[in-house]
């Protein structure tokens, strides 16, 4: 089972479970749960309980297939190495696969916020592409540059998202960090060994 964030919210904090910045982790969270091979449908919802979702969140095996062809359309937005890249594969994204822009308040059970799918019950994998490509693209438009990155450890291939201040971050977490750190310097001590030997 992969990684599953520990988000905490307020119940009553809409906004902050709703926000940009929130609904482009959960997306990372959920291509990440949604890459392996055949993942628990148990699993998936829990990534969405922890990113707000309320319950029932009851996912079939064929929603997860269907999640799972939407997380791999939205893989490449990470893979982005440039800014413009980023932009064109989301506006291939908005263009195939979302509706016009539009208002919901889910018939009052909500605040009014932003919708890109056709309708508010839409499946499962037509909301995760829609919410999704609605957060990938204010956070292009926000920052000007690729909103996450693929960790660059070759045994992980997990999404973040990437919009803190400082140098942009190159893996995942500070496992993958410490894990390459660690093998570089057992490399390095590799390396010298032999000519020390000399």
């Amino acid at each position: 089972m992969r990684y599953i964030p520990q988000v905490s919210f307020h119940s009553d904090d809409w906004s902050t479970r709703h926000s940009v910045l929130t609904t482009a982790r959960r997306t990372a969270a959920l291509i990440n749960a949604l890459s392996d091979g055949c993942p628990d449908p148990a699993d998936v919802a829990d990534v969405l309980r922890a990113y707000g979702e309320t319950d029932p969140v009851d996912l079939t095996t064929l929603d997860i297939a269907e999640m799972q062809a939407a997380a791999f359309l939205l893989r490449p937005v990470f893979a982005a190495e440039h800014v413009d890249d980023a932009a064109a594969t989301l506006n291939q994204l908005l263009t195939d696969h979302t509706g016009p822009l539009r208002l919901t308040s889910h018939s009052g059970s909500t605040p009014w916020h932003p919708h890109l799918d056709r309708e508010d019950n839409a499946p499962w994998n037509e909301w995760l592409l829609a919410s999704s490509c609605m957060a990938l693209t204010v956070l292009v438009w926000d920052r000007q540059r690729p909103p996450g990155r693929i960790c660059t450890s070759p045994t992980c291939q997990n999404v973040f998202i990437n919009q803190g201040s400082g140098p942009e971050r190159r893996y995942c977490s500070r496992r993958c960090a410490t894990r390459e750190r660690v093998a570089a310097h057992r490399r390095s001590r590799s390396a010298e060994q032999p000519n020390e030997a000399k």
